[in-house]
């Protein structure tokens, strides 16, 4: 009978125990050396698949000031969630930094309208197909964007027209899996992705997706991020939910 109840405790914790992985606000702080980078540190906050998250102060704080744009990564909201919540959330971003948005295959399943608003009326940028440059006083870094893939919109050659060569480059795209193309045509410095999720439950090394990751091979850094929110269940296991803030930053003299 001892040995039941046991069992039964164990049995009933693991769900408890990815239930309260999925909601953790974990802010990781990840420095980037750019070689284009010469003397300006730009501080970029960046977000995704927050779906049925809530931003709370608590990560408004966590994250503080100093923040050049907030990155939002593609699917903010999904089917179900309110528009009250998702202005909401985008209203809690607003107060980190300038927003700047690319959507994600979950978005318009609220309304593509809706979403439009909620980031206009907080001065944001939605990213489709297009590319920004922020300034810093002595430099600039490019922030380019693409529609979502899923949806068909998504046009890389048309987000890079009007970035210069030899520019410090940071390529948003939902999905990672554009990466390859993207590096073999343009290489820009950053690309930064979510959509996977990291796997959301991972057994080990096993998951649907590999583990999010910060990756830097020649000369080109990539970020896929784990995500704030989850999917179809609020269960996260070996894929820790996760935003970044990202120092793109010269290179250290070793």
């Amino acid at each position: 009978m001892r040995y039941l109840i046991t069992m039964m405790g164990v049995i009933f914790s693991i769900p408890l125990f990815m239930f309260k992985k999925a909601f953790e606000t974990n802010v990781l702080h990840q420095e980037i050396e750019v070689e284009s980078v010469k003397q300006e540190t730009f501080r970029l906050f960046f977000i995704s698949d927050i779906h049925r998250r809530k931003i709370s102060n608590r990560l408004i704080e966590k994250v503080g000031s100093d923040i050049k744009a907030v990155i939002i990564g593609g699917d903010l909201a999904e089917r179900g969630v309110s528009l009250e919540q998702i202005e909401e959330n985008i209203k809690q971003l607003a107060k980190i930094g300038p927003l700047i948005y690319v959507w994600g295959n979950n978005d318009r399943e609220v309304g593509e309208r809706h979403i439009r608003k909620f980031i206009l009326n907080e001065g944001g940028i939605l990213l489709e197909n297009e590319a920004i440059c922020l300034q810093n006083q002595r430099e600039q870094l490019w922030i380019v964007g693409i529609d979502d893939v899923s949806s068909g919109r998504a046009n890389i050659e048309k987000s890079f027209a009007k970035v210069p060569e030899r520019e410090t480059v940071v390529f948003v795209s939902h999905t990672p899996f554009v990466f390859n193309k993207v590096i073999e045509r343009y290489k820009p410095s950053v690309l930064l992705a979510g959509h996977t999720h990291g796997g959301q439950i991972r057994v080990g090394k096993w998951g649907y997706y590999q583990r999010g990751t910060l990756k830097s091979e020649n000369n080109v850094v990539t970020l896929i991020s784990n995500g704030f929110g989850t999917t179809f269940m609020p269960l996260r296991l070996g894929a820790p939910a996760e935003c970044h803030i990202l120092s793109i930053m010269p290179l250290q003299n070793e």
